[in-house]
């Protein structure tokens, strides 16, 4: 991961270049040679002339962003590094404003290596995300917000329950007076009286057995049920829809007309199992509808359940379920070659003939899409007498919303009227369209360089796909027409109403499961003997307990970042509380609060320290490398050499601890593990599945370490609440978060935008009390106002933070 370009000599102990500052006594010469002198004749040679780096001696270019102060103390505390004391006063003052002005700050940066902006194309999930959003463009309510209410609407039919029939007379003996009865002629058998009831389920998961949905007036040999409404997917993935029954059903997921799952005509007594996969876009709701029928089998039953992305099989959670019936969602199903990661973060800056033929398959898989609901998407009819200027309107939106802006005349000639006119039905030219609209750099490259300051359109398209990775909506086009989009503060104002819209939720949830590196989680793997309880309901479990505390934390009304590193409590179900050490009354998530020395945020969140352990014990090299680079700020440089943990290779008495000291005790070892080693040793008192322990091998924890700072500090950690407590008011770790937010929203890096950017953006957060919403906010406004001229570039302070929003979209 590309992190803050951190100089190592000046974020641990030693320099590299055993010979800087040192010859004759600084003290002495200190009035005689300036900062750059004494640079170029001690330093240059291992370093280079600019403080680039040399090949073979120190190869690591020394730029980054501490305070010359911050240098300074560095400078004094661990230089030379043969001979430490003997550069400090005025003579590590001069040195450290030099460096920090010739090479190391920003804007020194910025003079010597102009940043470039990046022209990228789309990624896979931006093409999926604008293609959904440019076809949903034409289907009314596409992107209405949904209601409140949870749970399916069901509908039952059933034959109304047989009454006992009334017992003979008593005698039907003829008197001799009395004519016998006279026989009625057989009146027309009536078809069985229906009965009908509409419902609100939570979840559908019926065991009807012998009887039926309401024994007391529906009988029990012919009844239906029809669930209607949505099922919200959270992440973007596979999910597998899984339906049991032993009678007939139906489910349709986000397309009507084309069934998920068609077992209507039953098998047999025996329950059977329908599995079916279909790839859904995260922060979205799809169309749900689920059909059962039981007509003389002895039982009835049916339950639906999903196995989501990372997940386990489960019955859908009414949480995930709406009575609220959305529009379908055109999804590309087209693979597509893994977008460029080589800079830490994903990116649209490679092209090759594999993408290039998988985004013609999309341009003709969303064609074909079109052409089957033409009707529908344009609104109108193939005998209608206006059908082709119908269809021409129809081709010139599709083409506009695309493109992110109106069509020029001769856009509109190009692209729609060159199509109609040649082809031999309106239906054939608007297939044409659709294919050359998203085959066209106009739609692949979102920011295609052009002179001047950006219009208000581009601004738009630039905040959509900060935000959303999508188009802009309608809203944020009319805004554009009105030239609404020309001041910070104008876009700052969009900026906010677009943090409520779900597509926002579901690209900061995927910062966040960037920023915590839960790829890694993916592969969890805990050894059976040693922990017998972990097991794929666990993990699934502590996923959505860590996902419920992030959204928790974001969508509350402070959005307070540091509520993320110094929480005291986590989100947990009963299966969870048992496992560490609490106890919860029934079955959802509940806030459960620890002991404040026992849990610190995401630091301490059990997923995470699952994640970073391995399947028998804890890892305090992963875990420390993690919160060197992600929580606390600082870079490391690539070992000289790579060294394997075997633990079968340590005497069996030694705590984990102390292995790791022995393994990393090499002299070139601890130029990174002297940060490393300490920040790790932090969470020994937690277990490779995050449980508080107090021994390690029958030996009491030993969690106190001292543990250099980037500003030259020496600071005592005696656990993660100090670690905590250090990265939440410390201003690298605030850095390292905006710059990777920064880089994941705009997918591009920070200082193309301006020196002083991050700097900027870190004294904004700060001044919202670290509030996350507004910091997106202010990056999504930096992002769309690159280009445009102010007098005034720091970011917008008045902007009040985005409103709260609940932590769930349903």
């Amino acid at each position: 991961m590309n992190q803050l370009h951190y100089p190592a000599f000046l974020r641990f102990a030693p320099l590299a270049c055993g010979a800087l500052l040192i010859g004759l006594p600084l003290a002495a010469q200190a009035a005689e040679r300036t900062g750059g002198e004494i640079y170029q004749k001690m330093c240059a040679s291992c370093h280079g002339d600019k403080g680039q780096g040399v090949v073979d001696k120190y190869d690591e270019p020394l730029h980054g962003n501490r305070s010359v102060e911050a240098l300074t103390k560095r400078i004094a505390r661990t230089m030379p590094d043969d001979d430490v004391g003997t550069c400090v006063g005025e003579d590590a003052s001069r040195v450290a404003a030099y460096i920090y002005e010739t090479f190391y700050s920003a804007r020194a940066q910025a003079r010597l290596h102009p940043p470039e902006f990046d022209i990228s194309r789309l990624t896979i999930a931006q093409y999926r995300t604008a293609v959904a959003d440019v076809v949903g463009r034409f289907r009314p309510g596409f992107d209405k917000p949904m209601g409140t209410e949870r749970g399916l609407k069901a509908h039952y039919s059933g034959i109304v329950i047989e009454k006992p029939a009334e017992p003979a007379p008593a005698s039907t003996e003829v008197k001799p007076d009395e004519k016998p009865p006279v026989k009625k002629p057989e009146e027309k058998k009536k078809d069985p009286e229906k009965v009908r009831f509409d419902r609100m389920d939570p979840q559908v998961a019926f065991h009807f057995a012998a009887g039926s949905p309401d024994p007391e007036k529906m009988g029990p040999n012919e009844f239906s049920v029809r669930w209607e409404g949505s099922v919200y997917a959270e992440e973007t993935g596979t999910y597998e829809f899984i339906v049991k029954s032993e009678n007939g059903v139906r489910l349709a997921v986000n397309d009507p007309k084309n069934l998920l799952v068609d077992a209507w005509v039953s098998s047999g007594p025996e329950v059977r199992e329908e599995k079916r996969s279909i790839y859904l876009l995260g922060g979205r709701s799809y169309l749900l509808s689920l059909e059962f029928f039981k007509f003389k089998e002895k039982t009835a039953s049916i339950e639906l359940q999903w196995k989501p992305p990372h997940g386990v099989v489960e019955t859908i959670p009414q949480a995930c379920l709406s009575p609220d019936r959305p529009r379908e969602t055109m999804i590309v199903k087209t693979a597509f070659p893994a977008d460029d990661r080589s800079v830490g973060y994903e990116r649209g800056t490679g092209v090759s003939k594999g993408w290039d033929q998988a985004t013609t398959d999309a341009a003709l898989d969303v064609m074909e899409h079109v052409d089957n609901h033409l009707d529908e998407l344009s609104g109108s009819k193939s005998t209608a007498p206006d059908r082709v200027d119908k269809l021409k309107l129809f081709a010139r939106r599709f083409a506009e919303a695309a493109f992110r802006r109106p069509l020029s005349d001769e856009n509109y000639q190009h692209f729609i009227v060159k199509q109609f006119d040649a082809a031999k039905t309106s239906e054939i030219a608007v297939k044409r369209v659709v294919l050359f609209t998203l085959k066209s750099p106009r739609f692949l490259y979102p920011e295609i360089p052009t002179e001047g300051p950006p219009d208000n359109y581009a601004v738009a398209a630039r905040l959509a796909l900060s935000l959303w990775d999508s188009i802009p909506d309608q809203k944020l086009l009319q805004a554009a027409a009105e030239g609404k989009l020309r001041t910070r503060e104008q876009i700052a104002a969009q900026a906010s109403r677009m943090m409520t819209d779900p597509r926002t939720k579901a690209k900061l949830r995927g910062f966040f499961h960037y920023w915590l590196e839960l790829e890694r989680a993916e592969a969890i793997s805990k050894d059976p003997k040693s922990f017998p309880e972990f097991d794929a309901q666990v993990l699934a479990d502590l996923r959505t307990s860590l996902n419920l505390f992030l959204d928790q934390v974001v969508w509350s009304e402070h959005s307070d970042y540091r509520e993320l590193l110094q929480a005291n409590y986590l989100l947990l179900n009963a299966r969870l509380a048992k496992l560490y050490g609490k106890s919860v009354a029934g079955d959802g998530f509940q806030r459960v609060d620890f002991d404040p020395k026992q849990r610190a945020g995401v630091v301490t969140h059990p997923y995470l320290l699952a994640a970073f352990a391995s399947s028998k014990a804890t890892s305090p090299i992963h875990r420390g490398v993690f919160l060197t680079r992600t929580i606390v700020g600082m870079t490391l440089k690539p070992p000289p050499m790579a060294v394997a943990f075997e633990d079968a290779k340590f005497d069996a008495h030694l705590t984990m601890r102390e292995k790791i000291t022995e393994l990393t005790k090499n002299t070139n070892c601890m130029g990174c593990h002297g940060t490393i080693n300490p920040l790790g040793f932090s969470l020994e008192n937690y277990d490779a599945i995050g449980r508080w322990r107090t021994q390690d091998n029958n030996k009491p924890i030993n969690a106190v370490s001292d543990f250099n700072t980037d500003e030259g500090d020496t600071i005592r950690l005696t656990g993660a609440r100090d670690l905590v407590k250090f990265a939440a008011e410390n201003a690298s770790g605030h850095r390292a978060f905006i710059h990777l937010l920064f880089q994941y929203t705009a997918k591009q890096a920070v200082n193309v935008y301006g020196p002083d950017t991050l700097e900027n953006l870190r004294q904004s957060f700060a001044n919202s009390g670290f509030n996350i919403r507004k910091l997106l906010t202010d990056i999504a406004t930096v992002a769309a106002a690159r280009g445009i001229p102010e007098p005034d570039t720091k970011v917008a302070q008045e902007v009040k933070p985005p409103p709260a929003a609940a932590p769930h979209p349903l």
